[in-house]
């Protein structure tokens, strides 16, 4: 029995009924023509949701990311230094102890796994300082996630790969020269590294574009994706239709479900009115809550002005880990 199969057999109800409905949803979305943004929160790169999200960018199955700056970094550490990974199954019973050990032994623990800082972070590391160098003797500013597609474009990665290339997400992306917006990059290891770059006169903060110069590059995207000219601000084609799926909360979800109502409520009628969210899934386990994000229900996006009383919305509350990849073997017909 095919996965599409088995979950069109079994997911009758509750969270696993809203699964198979979202995932019908985004599969319809996809087949009429619809583009489709997926956004990242939490330690899904470290989870290795990259061995499924992987083949559905390459699929033409997702047209935009935006990601924490954990997540970016994270796709390339495991791919670079994946033997040096530890598994920790028992986690739930680690002592204070237990934890400071892994410390002094320069394993980093999310959840079940650890992040080998001299195999992962400092591989990366170098092949940062040489961009950031490079971006800063020639007075040239790029985007965070810039710095990262040209270090892959480039191959200095190849010869340090110790996994599949074909299971990180950012190499897919990469290949697809795919949109990606990073907010609050600075929160991420990488992140903090460039900041102590900065601290210490090495290079320049402009080496970097800031989350501002992200969000208007993003506008831009939006407006022509709705036919839109930024320049002339008339609309020239027709527009595209988007949806979000989106993993857990946080800035990495709320950041580009606001251009619509940027566009359209802040701008004061300045640009013609962009198409709002033609679809959203959030994957989250957490609990609505007193004025959080990550629980938030979608019908409260409605009074935001970013999704239609008639969009096809769905909250699957689950695993992200376990849902995402059954939602995109449904998509991608397997």
């Amino acid at each position: 029995m095919t996965i599409t199969k088995f979950i069109d057999s079994n997911f009758k109800h509750f969270n696993a009924a809203t699964l198979r409905d979202a995932a019908i949803a985004y599969k319809s979305h996809i087949d009429s023509g619809g583009k489709m943004m997926v956004t990242l929160a939490g330690a899904m790169s470290s989870g290795q949701l990259g061995i499924s999200l992987a083949p559905m960018i390459r699929e033409g199955k997702v047209h935009a990311i935006s990601c924490t700056g954990a997540n970016l970094e994270e796709s390339l550490f495991r791919l670079v230094a994946g033997s040096h990974y530890k598994r920790i199954p028992d986690y739930r019973y680690l002592t204070k102890e237990d934890d400071y050990k892994l410390w002094q032994e320069h394993n980093n623990r999310v959840t079940d796994t650890t992040i080998p800082e001299t195999e992962a972070m400092r591989v990366l590391e170098g092949f940062l300082d040489d961009s950031w160098g490079r971006s800063n003797k020639d007075g040239e500013s790029l985007l965070w996630h810039e710095h990262y597609y040209r270090i892959i474009k480039e191959g200095h990665l190849v010869k340090h790969y110790q996994e599949d290339p074909q299971t990180s997400w950012l190499i897919a992306a990469c290949e697809k020269n795919l949109p990606i917006l990073v907010p609050a990059a600075e929160d991420s290891t990488t992140g903090n590294m460039f900041a102590g770059r900065v601290l210490l006169g090495k290079i320049k903060a402009s080496v970097v574009k800031s989350g501002m110069e992200y969000m208007v590059d993003w506008m831009k995207m939006f407006l022509k994706e709705a036919g839109i000219n930024p320049e002339t601000k008339k609309v020239e084609s027709k527009a595209n239709s988007w949806g979000m799926f989106q993993i857990g909360g946080g800035t990495s979800g709320d950041a580009p479900i606001c251009i619509v109502p940027t566009l359209n409520q802040d701008m004061r009628g300045i640009f013609p009115p962009v198409p709002l969210w033609d679809y959203f899934c959030q994957i989250s386990d957490s609990v609505t809550s007193y004025g959080g994000y990550s629980g938030a229900t979608p019908n409260e996006k409605i009074t935001w002005g970013k999704l239609r009383v008639d969009t096809p919305m769905f909250v699957v509350e689950s695993d992200a880990t376990i849902c995402a990849p059954l939602i995109f073997a449904y998509v991608m017909g397997l």
